[in-house]
């Protein structure tokens, strides 16, 4: 019963609690928060991805919203 419970523990601690869905645009390299007006306006080239993937690729933080 010990090891299910530890296992349990660390498990909730490894994995993230949520992923923050960002509006990445790829062609200026800048995320968004989804409710940021420049992220509404962004209709070409922007995608919905994780904010740690948008960072992997080199975003940059909206200087509106802060992405």
């Amino acid at each position: 019963m010990k090891k299910i419970i530890t296992f349990l523990i660390l498990f909730a601690f490894a994995t993230p609690a949520f992923a923050e869905t960002v509006v990445f645009n790829t062609n200026t390299g800048k995320y968004h928060k989804t409710s940021c007006t420049w992220a509404k306006k962004c209709t070409v080239n922007c995608i919905k991805i994780d904010k740690q993937k948008a960072k992997q690729q080199g975003g940059r933080p909206c200087k509106v919203c802060g992405g």
